[in-house]
């Protein structure tokens, strides 16, 4: 799950290895607890469709940095 501060306060969540599946909150733990809800919902909608529930799902998390030149 990747949390992210919202622009207009809160935050919001995202489980990339669930496709659509995002939660909002004021704060993060209210965020969380959402998310764990949105994640169970999105299971048992995987499994009454039929569909497989996503295992062993990876993702790679990296820093880059990146030199951007003054304006002259």
């Amino acid at each position: 799950m990747v949390v992210h501060e919202a622009e207009e306060g809160g935050f919001w969540a995202e489980v990339p290895a669930l496709g659509a599946c995002y939660a909002q909150g004021e704060t993060v733990e209210e965020t969380l607890a959402e998310a764990r809800g949105a994640i169970e919902s999105h299971l048992i909608a995987l499994i009454a469709d039929g569909q497989e529930i996503p295992r062993d799902a990876e993702l790679r998390v990296e820093t880059v940095t990146v030199e951007v030149p003054s304006a002259a």
